[in-house]
């Protein structure tokens, strides 16, 4: 087998297992960092929701209780507030989703699906607590959740929440007397759920992947032919100069010109040991000739 074959197999394997090993952990490293951005995008998104609840708590509900004797204000409302201003944010971003999810809520709207029904169970029964991450599949395909109880640890919300008797008729006028009654201190009512959608994160990860990759082969090649080039004219084709003049020595040519090496390494030591033997030959020939 010939010494460019033999060489070309050996990269050849190298060049599988280097592509197939940083593959591996590049495709990893990458689907992990979108994935941690997809949570970082959904803790913000919960932050900001928590930060419009408190400042309405803090600073617009206090301002609007007067009006509030004569016409119920849903703009009074935490989590009104926080559905509202992510709602806007969801107009340039639409793919997100924030909810203030409940089994019993006074805003029809608010009324939790199935799935996050299922989570404010498990907060409800102690199975989760804090917060849950978790992903699940949409129409329009995968979906991160971060979601966070909405526990009642203020006897204020239970001035509207408690019994029909007790909230404010400018509420009942608005919402009617079905819906958003019978809480109890430090029940667990509903959960604050943001989506993120991990399609597009995870997408922009593998072109990465892809381009990091392609990019990778290509410089692989390269190296390939620049070597495949670099050890044909420096060893190859000498070597098989030097095996040329040797054969015609072997064969009796002793008048063969000696091949002329400029580099200075083992070729050219071999070639000149080789023009040492072929006059070691011709001075012996002549020895035995005389």
């Amino acid at each position: 087998m010939k010494l460019l074959v033999k060489f070309n197999l050996v990269f050849l394997g190298l060049f599988l297992l280097a592509i197939g090993a940083c593959g591996y952990i590049t495709r990893d490293l990458l689907q992990r960092n979108a994935r941690q951005e997809i949570g970082e995008n959904a803790r913000l998104i919960m932050a900001n929701a928590i930060a419009v609840r408190s400042y309405t708590i803090g600073q617009i509900k206090p301002l609007l209780d007067t009006q509030m004797k004569y016409t119920f204000l849903p703009q009074t409302v935490p989590a009104y507030a926080a559905t509202e201003v992510l709602n806007e944010l969801r107009k340039k971003y639409p793919e997100y989703s924030y909810k203030e999810a409940m089994l019993n809520p006074t805003n029809p709207r608010d009324r939790a699906v199935d799935w996050e029904a299922d989570l404010i169970n498990q907060f409800r029964n102690g199975s989760a607590k804090g917060e849950l991450f978790g992903e699940r599949d949409t129409p329009s395909g995968g979906a991160l959740y971060f979601a966070r109880p909405l526990q009642i640890t203020d006897g204020g919300c239970l001035l509207c929440h408690s019994t029909v008797d007790a909230a404010p008729r400018t509420m009942i006028d608005k919402y009617g007397p079905a819906n958003g009654f019978g809480w109890n201190l430090e029940d667990v009512v509903g959960a604050q759920v943001v989506s993120v959608p991990t399609t597009v994160p995870l997408a922009r990860a593998d072109r990465a992947f892809k381009t990091f990759m392609f990019s990778l082969a290509g410089v692989l090649i390269s190296i390939g032919i620049v070597l495949n080039l670099l050890l044909y004219s420096m060893f190859v084709r000498p070597v098989m100069k030097i095996a040329a003049v040797a054969d015609r020595v072997s064969m009796g040519e002793l008048d063969v010109p000696d091949v002329q090496i400029h580099s200075h390494d083992e070729i050219r030591t071999l070639a000149e040991s080789l023009a040492r033997m072929r006059k070691s030959m011709i001075q012996a020939m002549k020895m035995l000739g005389s």
